[in-house]
C-alpha cells in the first residue's frame, strides 16, 4: 500500500493544471504509437472516432496512458487466437454530459474471480506482471473526474469502459450510475 500511496503522490505532483484538449485527437495519437506493435502481433486496432469532437479538460498523456495499457492488455487477450480472429475495438463517444472511452476485445474474456480483482494494486493475471497497470489507469481516470470499469462475456471477450466528465472534472456526474450496455 505504501508503494501505490507513493506512486499517486507522484502521478499528483507531476499533474499540471488541467488544459483542454480533443479526446478523438488524443485516442488517435495513441493508436498511432501503437501501430508498430499492433503490426508485430498481427492484431488490427479498430479505432472508432466519435461522431462529433469531445472536448475535455485534463492531462492527455494521462489519458493517453490509461488507453495505451488498455490496448496492450487487449492484445495480450487474443494472443492466442489466430491472427486473423483477432478483434480490438476502441470507440469514443459523447453519451449527455460524459464522454465515453471503449476498449473491447475478442479474447476468452476474464474469469468471476479475477474480475473483482482487476483495479486491485499487485493483482496480476500474467506471468509476468507486476499488477500495477490497471491500478494506476483507475487513479489517473480518477484525478480526471471520471472511473473505470470492466465486464466480461465468456468466448465473446472482454470490454473496458471509461467514462468522464465534460466540462469541471469535480462534478461527480461522470459514474453516478454504470452504463448498461
Amino acid at each position: 500500500s505504501e508503494v501505490i500511496r507513493r506512486l499517486r503522490a507522484l502521478l499528483a505532483r507531476q499533474a499540471g493544471p488541467p488544459l483542454p484538449f480533443e479526446l478523438n485527437e488524443a485516442l488517435r495519437d495513441a493508436v498511432s504509437m501503437l501501430g508498430s506493435e499492433a503490426r508485430r502481433r498481427e492484431t488490427p486496432l479498430d479505432f472508432r472516432p466519435a461522431e462529433t469532437d469531445i472536448v475535455l479538460s485534463g492531462d492527455k498523456v494521462q489519458l493517453q496512458q490509461v488507453v495505451i495499457n488498455l490496448l496492450l492488455n487487449a492484445m495480450d487477450a487474443v494472443a492466442d487466437l489466430p491472427p486473423g480472429e483477432r478483434r480490438i475495438i476502441l470507440e469514443a463517444r459523447r453519451v449527455g454530459k460524459e464522454a465515453e472511452i471503449v476498449v473491447r476485445d475478442n479474447g476468452h474474456g476474464i474469469s468471476p474471480e479475477a474480475l473483482g480483482l482487476l483495479f486491485d494494486s499487485f493483482y496480476t493475471t500474467k506471468a509476468q506482471g507486476m499488477g500495477l497497470g490497471l491500478s494506476i489507469a483507475r487513479t489517473l481516470v480518477e484525478a480526471h473526474g471520471g472511473c473505470i470499469s470492466a465486464e466480461s462475456h465468456p468466448r465473446k471477450g472482454a470490454r473496458f469502459l471509461v467514462r468522464l466528465p465534460l466540462g469541471d472534472k469535480n462534478s461527480g456526474e461522470a459514474c453516478e450510475a454504470p452504463d448498461p450496455r
